[in-house]
């Protein structure tokens, strides 16, 4: 305390002696009063209307603009995300529909005033260097996702598949723009360039989206999802290489003239992949072992990345591909890219990518398209996309020996186009090689083709699982984790409730990781890492896993979903010891004043975190499945040495079957009354004789209050989810209660209500 005073004291004798000081300073200058020159304006009125005019001058400065501009962007971006993957689209879909919202075709036409206000057009400059700066980062990163070792695997296929994807909707492309270049681009630009591009923009994948939608349904490790990945991997590659040509062609006006930046590319190729990537491996492999990969060494990838965008820059094929270049030419480590990966994506993705949308939003004005004449235009470019890309690589499909339901998908798959058409084409009318009209209809057409992914995957699958047929094994039972470690833990737990059945039954193991944006890569690392304790569970038990792995952003509409597709006969999750906390704490907080339930409201914000299983969520994943649930709240469980069967009522009696089979192994089991008093005389009549057949091993009247019987690592309550959510409602009781395995039998009926 007096260190504290003499800290104070010594702070205000300095301020004192330093104003004096400044003071005096300043009364001294006055004397060049005299011969100074007054440049100061003197601004007429008060000094609250000074402080109105600078308030209003920094509002319209461009840094003012450009972060309101940004704040907007990004809030709209989000808020359509959620949206679209709400609605079971990509949620990239969401984001490009929110920069098409932005801009003029909406927002524009109906608040034209705040939309000048908001993007003057002296700001979009700026708007459009951020942007460019966001796509260079985006295709390095792009470039570091592709696996060349998952294109050895496959290259057979992958050549037909994916340049059948290419040839054949860029060829379509060739032929439909000699119906429409006279009419609609004649005035514009040169023929050559203007088909070149309609044929490019024909045979795009966005390689980003599809990976992400082989993520989420749960494909990455299958046949056919592998399959789709390096297609569109190759096709990646291939097109990039070819846009590249393309704009060379058209920055040259013709064939011959684009030669030398052609030979210029392959140079610059040649050096990267022979000379640059050999060098870059070598620095991989060292700093893949250190721990901290310095900013020195992040300094220099970035100025390879940016030397990369220049270079290609200069030579006229567009700094993006000398990004995506870059990024293909990084140390394939795992490790290293993961470090690389997270220091880039989620900046490139987060905040400078909806920029990108935005501006291309800014672009995008649908009102161009003024009459049925250009609907048809419109119309026929996306069944030519449609037939070209989803035709095309689904018979190349068939052709190299896929049955037609896993030629259809991937054919569906490829059609995705997303962000990296619009990368394409924001490209060709920067170089006003497409009119603003057939600009708008491009984008359109990519839209449509990315919206219809999922649609039609589902149409596909549902069509065939009627006429293949599905083989089912008999017994399925389905576990859902979150945390590798508890994953381990309810695995014994399932073991030691029912080891009998397992050897007849499929054991499936799930785990989810939420947010549909993760990295392939990390995905990867992700469902390695998470299965792992597990596995050696399994291992060490004699149990037969079967993995499953998804990335989503909607975990229990998904477990439910699998728990529905498996057709599982028990379904394990495992929930935190948050689980049921937030309901009795709103049983307590019902009886407090408004304002207070409000700020608490506010404080218990974490209770609605997507993996957090709380009671609605559950009661919603047992609406949607048939068989029964299990939820295993996880105290700092260590091994199944106690057991509590707490019962409520007589309706709980469906837990005797699982009693049964644990008493005939032996395990001894405690009864506990949920209440002290008025037991049913049919419930007592049915305890008695079990106690009967198990009279060394089942142990009456425990009672329910005595905390300290019921506490430690080794115990482990058994309840039915009725008699929990009673328990519940004392926070006191239940937080005093051991492990949890809450058993419910069945479905809830829609609009049932469980016991308050």
């Amino acid at each position: 305390m007096q260190k504290s005073k003499k800290n104070y004291l010594i702070y205000i004798l300095m301020l004192l002696l330093f104003g004096l000081l400044i003071y005096a300073a300043l009364h001294r200058g006055e004397r060049f009063a005299e011969i100074g020159v007054v440049t100061v304006v003197q601004q007429e009125g008060g000094a609250f209307e000074l402080f109105q005019r600078i308030i209003a001058d920094n509002l319209v400065s461009p840094l003012a603009v450009l972060l309101f501009q940004i704040i907007v962007i990004l809030a709209a971006v989000r808020i359509f995300s959620w949206l679209f993957s709400y609605i079971g689209q990509p949620g990239v879909m969401g984001e490009i529909i929110a920069g098409i919202v932005l801009g003029p075709s909406l927002l524009g036409y109906f608040f034209p005033n705040f939309f000048e206000m908001l993007f003057p057009p002296a700001s979009l400059m700026n708007l459009n260097l951020l942007s460019q700066i966001g796509l260079v980062l985006f295709m390095f990163v792009i470039g570091m996702e592709l696996d060349f070792g998952v294109l050895k695997n496959k290259m057979n296929e992958t050549l037909v598949i994916s340049h059948a994807g290419i040839v054949v909707p860029f060829f379509l492309g060739i032929v439909t723009s000699f119906w429409v270049y006279e009419k609609y681009a004649v005035t514009h630009t040169a023929f050559l360039p203007f088909a070149l591009f309609i044929g490019i923009s024909m045979s795009i994948t966005a390689f980003p989206v599809l990976a992400r939608i082989v993520q989420e349904r749960g494909l990455t490790k299958k046949h056919i999802g592998i399959l789709s990945i390096a297609s569109a991997a190759n096709d990646d590659v291939t097109a990039w290489c070819l846009l590249a040509v393309v704009i060379a062609i058209a920055k040259a006006g013709t064939f011959v003239s684009a030669l030398f930046t052609v030979g210029l590319t392959l140079l610059y190729i040649l050096i990267m992949f022979l000379a640059v990537r050999p060098f870059l491996k070598k620095i991989g492999n060292v700093y893949a072992t250190s721990e901290v990969i310095n900013k020195t060494f992040v300094a220099f990838i970035f100025i390879v990345l940016v030397l990369s965008a220049v270079t290609t820059e200069i030579i006229g094929i567009h700094a993006l591909f000398g990004a995506f270049i870059a990024g293909v030419v990084m140390p394939s480590n795992i490790g290293f890219r993961k470090v690389m990966m997270e220091k880039v994506e989620d900046v490139a993705l987060v905040f400078f990518l909806p920029l990108f949308f935005a501006f291309t939003g800014l672009r995008t004005e649908i009102g161009l398209l003024n009459s049925p004449e250009l609907w048809g235009v419109c119309a026929l470019f996306v069944g030519v996309a449609i037939v070209g890309k989803l035709g095309g690589c689904a018979i190349a499909s068939r052709l190299v020996g896929e049955s037609w339901k896993d030629s259809f998908i991937i054919g569906t798959l490829m059609n995705t186009r997303g962000l990296m058409e619009l990368v394409a084409l924001n490209i060709g009318y920067e170089m006003g090689v497409l009119p603003p009209s057939i600009f708008v209809i491009l984008v359109l057409m990519a839209l449509i083709t990315t919206f219809m992914t999922t649609p039609l995957l589902v149409f596909f699958e549902k069509v065939f699982h009627v006429k293949e047929g599905i083989v089912e094994l008999k017994n399925r039972i389905l576990l859902s984790f979150g945390k590798p470690e508890s994953g381990k833990v309810l695995l014994s737990v399932i073991h030691f409730f029912l080891e009998h059945q397992l050897k007849d039954t499929e054991l499936i193991a799930a785990h989810f990781t939420l947010g549909a944006d993760v990295n392939p890569a990390k995905a990867a690392e992700y469902a390695y890492k998470s299965f792992q304790p597990i596995r050696g569970e399994a291992e060490r038990l004699g149990v037969k896993l079967t993995e499953r792995y998804q990335v989503t952003d909607k975990l229990i509409y998904q477990v439910a979903r699998m728990a529905e597709k498996e057709k599982v006969r028990f379904l394990f999750v495992g929930a935190g010891q948050q689980f049921m906390q937030e309901y009795a704490q709103r049983l307590t907080e019902q009886r407090m004043p408004l304002l207070y339930r409000f700020f608490r409201m506010l404080s218990r914000g974490t209770y609605d975190l997507p993996g957090i299983l709380h009671r609605e969520k559950i009661e919603k994943m047992m609406r949607e499945v048939d068989c029964p649930v299990a939820i295993f709240v996880n105290r700092h469980f260590y091994c199944p040495e106690y057991i509590y069967w707490i019962i409520g009522g007589e309706e709980d009696l469906f837990l005797t079957e699982y009693m049964v089979a644990l008493l005939a192994k032996g395990v001894n089991i405690r009864v506990c009354y949920r209440e002290e008093s008025g037991e049913n005389m049919s419930l007592q009549n049915h305890l008695d004789n079990l106690y009967s057949q198990y009279p060394e091993n089942l142990i009456p009247d425990v009672s329910l209050r005595n905390q300290e019987a019921l506490q430690g690592v080794n115990r482990l309550a058994v309840l039915s989810y009725d008699t929990c959510v009673h328990i519940a409602a004392d926070a006191d009781l239940f937080s005093s209660l051991p492990s949890l395995l809450v058993i419910h039998p069945g479905k809830i009926d829609e609009g049932k209500e469980l016991a308050e």
